[in-house]
């Protein structure tokens, strides 16, 4: 061996045996001390992992590049990550057989160009990940990494890592198909969220987020010149009643203490001005943060579209594509979330209202209870960007937030 090649290997072999002398001196602690010594050595590690699945997004259900870096790492750790059908995400349980605490972060990208201008910003065209879902994985593999040095963990941990969060219905179906919540008590996820600042973490008992529902409404008439609307079926007034009559109905037929909304998003219909058109669309979203009235919203929706448009003569097709059920926060994995929360200090814990958006996590929430609490990743400084937007990023530094919160829950047992 060369000069060269012999210090090279001395070098490495005095870095493992660093990272060894490092690893007995926190599994010597507290569960708690092993916790933070690993956040101490490794919360860069946090940032680069962040920063390598930022810049290379994947959408859903092509994330095979993001499910073979998560499982290196794990692999690294001494675990056996068992990788899903279909080759995208990933679950790996932690501790002691027995029951487990779940804990979630998803995977995927948005179909999205991204404009933030960041060293390390997408470099795939059009697909960004512009909705914290980097920040997820990383902060989830962290808790992982770091629970993993714990020599005696209070309760086994199941951690999935799930790909295809950004379509309906989502692909935690698909998890929950392969038998991934079996022996779970409990599962917890973390949605980054803008509007807080870094250090606080909001939680609420209850709906968190909504149900989250498509309506597409595609019409035809027999088409006909502007002049005489009586000779045929006005295909125009037809969407323009549907337009305000489904929403206006819809208040009136459902309590407004669900906060259930129904906004279109799109419409289109003929191009000439004197001559109705043939054909026509109509597609928007129909929301509801009430479990009981998700279950209502498809057959109100179709009886009062028939009743708006049975006297204009207007034949239609209603394709009504049911998304996400609400996410409800189970109270006892609240107050659990609360606890850990309040470990990070006196001014941690924030309270945090319902929004209109649809999760997927809900779907676990069908088969055992758990919660979702909203990590603040907002620097305190400048504009607050929105989830979604080409131009969103967070704080770094939320990424150890995060780590501790979840493996605050797990040391509770």
């Amino acid at each position: 061996m060369s000069i060269t090649g012999r210090s090279a290997e001395l070098t490495r072999q005095a870095a493992e045996s660093g990272e060894r002398a490092r690893r007995e001196q926190r599994t010597a602690g507290t569960a708690q001390e092993t916790i933070d010594a690993w956040l101490a050595d490794h919360t860069a590690d946090l940032v680069h992992w962040r920063r390598h699945i930022h810049a290379n997004p994947e959408l859903s259900r092509t994330e095979f590049a993001t499910t073979e870096f998560i499982s290196a790492w794990l692999h690294k750790a001494g675990l056996q990550p068992r990788v899903l059908p279909g080759g995208t995400g990933l679950v790996c349980d932690i501790g002691p057989d027995g029951p487990r605490i779940g804990l979630r972060a998803d995977i995927d990208a948005l179909p999205l160009q991204e404009f933030t201008g960041l060293s390390f910003a997408s470099t795939a065209p059009g697909v960004a990940h512009a909705c914290g879902h980097d920040a997820h994985a990383a902060i989830l593999l962290g808790a992982a990494m770091a629970l993993a040095e714990v020599q005696r963990l209070p309760i086994g941990v199941r951690v999935v890592f799930q790909p295809a969060e950004e379509v309906m219905p989502g692909g935690a179906i698909d998890v929950v198909a392969t038998g991934a919540m079996e022996g779970v008590e409990r599962i917890f996820a973390l949605h980054c969220d803008p509007r807080l600042e870094v250090g606080r973490v909001g939680v609420r008992c209850g709906p968190i987020t909504s149900a989250a529902d498509t309506v597409e409404l595609v019409l035809d008439s027999p088409g006909g010149h502007t002049s005489r609307p009586h000779l045929t079926s006005d295909l125009v007034y037809a969407i323009g009643t549907v337009i305000t009559g489904l929403p206006g109905l819809l208040s009136r037929r459902i309590d407004p203490r669900t906060s259930t909304v129904m906004v279109w998003g799109a419409v289109s219909a003929g191009k000439a001005p004197n001559a109705i058109p043939q054909t026509g669309m109509l597609t928007g979203t129909v929301r509801t943060g009430d479990h009981a009235t998700w279950s209502l919203l498809e057959p109100m929706v179709r009886e009062i579209v028939d009743g708006l448009l049975a006297p204009t003569g207007v034949r239609y097709q209603l394709n009504y594509k049911r998304g996400v059920p609400p996410v409800v926060n189970d109270e006892q994995a609240t107050r659990m979330f609360e606890d850990a929360i309040r470990k990070l200090g006196p001014d941690a814990l924030a309270d945090t209202m319902q929004s209109s958006g649809g999760e997927d996590f809900s779907w676990y929430l069908e088969e055992v209870p758990g919660a979702m609490a909203r990590l603040g990743v907002w620097s305190g400084h400048g504009e607050q960007l929105d989830l979604h937007q080409p131009t969103f990023d967070l704080d770094e530094r939320a990424l150890a937030v995060g780590v501790r919160v979840l493996t605050n829950i797990v040391l509770a047992g």
